[in-house]
Order: structure tokens, then C-alpha cells, then sequence
């Protein structure tokens, strides 16, 4: 079948206005493509940005995360330690509170123990000038030394009562010890040098140096007696165990005695 030149020229026309459709169909294609790539591009790049932002946010919480659980456990820290200074305020406050009640007890026994201890003195006082009469100038000095301690400001009361108490224990144990010393007696109008022995308070001797005179405290009388030859041997075998120059042994030596009602 032959064409026109008619037909023939349409069709051309017809196909050019295709190809020209297509040409622009293509280009408009390729360029909503480019759009979209384009667009694509913006949202990755986007997308990376705030992914950025994202991890740079989450490493920010995550250090203040671990900053807040730090400072949690100092709290607690500090809750702890809050409550053990607390428990040593409270205490330290009750003690405060038992010193100023012992503060004002203090001064109560403190009127009450300077008056105890002057009646003190003065028992030790008259108890040393009615005793036996064994180291009398150095017992009387020391009674002596507490009356004019008593009245001095400058000792605290606790030393007063200590060294009152130090006196009474001075003179118990004069009770239970042996002793020798040496020391002048008025024998027969003269004074003479001679050798104590004291055996508790149960007998008070003395012997010349000589040994040609022998005595013995009666505590009775309140005076000295003369003692026979025989205790010669004993009192200087009891002065040499006195001085620690022989170990002790039995020795016979007279016992003073007091009558009392009953006797």
C-alpha cells in the first residue's frame, strides 16, 4: 500500500510531535529525578546531621547520668556521715549536760568535803598526840603541813583530800611494820643517844648505845620503864632484823597493855 505525499507528510509531523512529547517527557524525567535525588541527598545530609546531634546528645546525658549517680552516692555519702555526726552531737550534748550537773554536785561536795576534811586533821591531830610515841617531830610536822594546807588557795580541793587521805594511810601502816631509828632520850636528868625499836604499836623499846640501859613505852602510864638485862639479846637482834641486817626470825620483846573496863 503506497502512501500520499499527504499521509506521508502527517505522519512525519505525527512522529516528530511524538518524539518531541517523549524528548520532554524524558527531560522532565530526568529532571524530577534530579529533584529527588537532590531531596534524597538534603535528607541523608539531614539525617547524618541530627544523627550527629543525636549521638552528641545521648554522650551528654550519659555523662551527666553518670555525674548524677556520682553525686547520688555522695549524697548518700553525706546522709551517712550526716547521721553518725548527728548521733556524736547528741552524745557529746548529753555529756555536756552531765558536766554541768556534776559541775554543780562538785560545789555542793566541795562546801561539804573542805569542813570533812578539817574534822579529818583534827582526829589525826589528837590521834598522834595520844599514841605511842614513835617519830613525834616528823608525825606532828606532818599534821601540821595539813592544817596550813588546808587554808591555802593555791592546792585544789582533790589534792587536800588526797594528801588528808595519804596521812591516814601513813599512820595504819605504822601498825603493821617494824621499824628502828635512832634518837636523844632524857634518861636520869641526861640526854641520851639511843636506838628505837618499834614493832607495830604493840611495843615500843629502846636500848643505849652501850646497852647498858634497856626501856619500854608504857602506854598506860604514858611513860618509860626500865627493862631488865634479859631483853638485851632480843631488842638488838629485833633493831638488827629492823635494818634489814638479819632476816627475821622470833625475838622476845615486852607487849604494851591497856586496861580497858572490862579488863
Amino acid at each position: 500500500m503506497k502512501l500520499s505525499p499527504l499521509m506521508k507528510s502527517s505522519a512525519i509531523i505525527g512522529l516528530g510531535i511524538t518524539l518531541s512529547f517523549a524528548t520532554q517527557s524524558a527531560l522532565s524525567q530526568d529532571q524530577q529525578l534530579k529533584k529527588v535525588v537532590d531531596a534524597s541527598k538534603e535528607i541523608n545530609l539531614s539525617a547524618s546531621k541530627s544523627q550527629q546531634l543525636i549521638d552528641t546528645m545521648s554522650e551528654t546525658i550519659q555523662t551527666k547520668l553518670q555525674q548524677f549517680k556520682v553525686v547520688n552516692k555522695e549524697i548518700d555519702g553525706l546522709k551517712v556521715y550526716n547521721q553518725q555526726m548527728q548521733s556524736q552531737l547528741d552524745s557529746q550534748m548529753e555529756e555536756l549536760t552531765q558536766l554541768a550537773n556534776s559541775i554543780k554536785q562538785v560545789s555542793v561536795i566541795e562546801r561539804q568535803v573542805s569542813p570533812l576534811m578539817a574534822r579529818m586533821i583534827d582526829t589525826i591531830d589528837s590521834f598522834v598526840r595520844l599514841d605511842v610515841p614513835f617519830l613525834m617531830d616528823e608525825r606532828s610536822k606532818r599534821v601540821a603541813d595539813l592544817h596550813l594546807m588546808l587554808k591555802r588557795a593555791d592546792v585544789s580541793v582533790s589534792e587536800k583530800f588526797r594528801r588528808v587521805l595519804e596521812a591516814y594511810q601513813i599512820e595504819a601502816d605504822y601498825g603493821r611494820t617494824i621499824e628502828a631509828y635512832t634518837g636523844e632520850l632524857l634518861l636520869q636528868g641526861k640526854e641520851r643517844d639511843v636506838d628505837f625499836l618499834r614493832i607495830g604499836r604493840v611495843s615500843f623499846v629502846y636500848q643505849t648505845r652501850d646497852g647498858s640501859q634497856l626501856g619500854e613505852w608504857n602506854q598506860e602510864s604514858k611513860s618509860w620503864q626500865e627493862l631488865p638485862q634479859s631483853y638485851r639479846v632480843h631488842i638488838a637482834k629485833g633493831l638488827r632484823i629492823a635494818k634489814k641486817q638479819l632476816a627475821p626470825d622470833l625475838i622476845l620483846v615486852p607487849v604494851s597493855h591497856v586496861e580497858t573496863a572490862s579488863d
